[in-house]
């Protein structure tokens, strides 16, 4: 019986640092993101907004395991964007998953512009809507990104913890990408950025 205590304390103990591990390495991501924003020229977002960016609790359930199956696009095809305009966009691979108990099913995209930039040929972009937009999350998607890197013996680990919005939710007159209709999900991605809390500017 001792040794079943103290097997059980073990495991709290385990389970314990390991999820504040987590929750601290999705602080560490949120902080390098607010960050990255105070320091691009071009973001909408100046140290004043930084209190009206919003986020989920860090949850690991979203952190999840996609099967990757390969798409050959010769062709590519043009993803709309906010302001109208359209940006071209290569289909690199299909990403399927279980979330919840749910079977569902991702794009992930190459933009053929940045392919001829050595520093963002390997670039992979994920937009995304799901069922919390307009209500918690910005109604015009959210955006996860990934480096080619990243896709492993057939395999991708998608932390929707570290969805993002598209400068869109904070001004408006950005090219941001729409989420194509292939990439809504019928269900709740409650993780990663909230809905901006503070009022959309307009971009000049």
């Amino acid at each position: 019986m001792k040794s079943f205590i103290l097997l059980f304390c073990a495991f709290i103990i385990f389970y314990n640092t390991h999820a504040q591990s987590f929750n601290e390495q999705t602080e560490t991501f949120r902080n390098n993101y607010i960050a990255e924003h105070l320091q691009d020229a071009h973001s909408p977002i100046k140290y004043q907004q930084v209190k009206d960016l919003a986020f989920f609790t860090a949850n690991e359930t979203y952190k999840i395991m996609a099967d990757v199956d390969y798409i050959t696009d010769t062709l590519g095809f043009e993803m709309l964007t906010h302001s109208g305009k359209k940006k071209k966009y290569k289909t690199y691979a299909k990403l399927m998953f279980t979330l919840n108990g749910e079977r569902n099913t991702l794009y992930i995209y190459q933009s053929i512009k940045l392919m001829e930039q050595d520093e963002y040929k390997d670039y992979l972009f994920l937009p995304f809507n799901d069922t919390t937009n307009y209500t918690s999350t910005f109604g015009g998607g959210r955006y996860l990104d990934f480096k080619i890197a990243d896709l492993q013996s057939n395999k991708l680990t998608i932390d929707f913890n570290k969805a993002y919005n598209p400068y869109c939710a904070y001004a408006g007159g950005f090219n941001c990408p729409i989420p194509p209709k292939e990439n809504r999900l019928n269900i709740a991605i409650e993780a990663g950025e909230k809905l901006y809390l503070g009022e959309v500017a307009t971009h000049k």
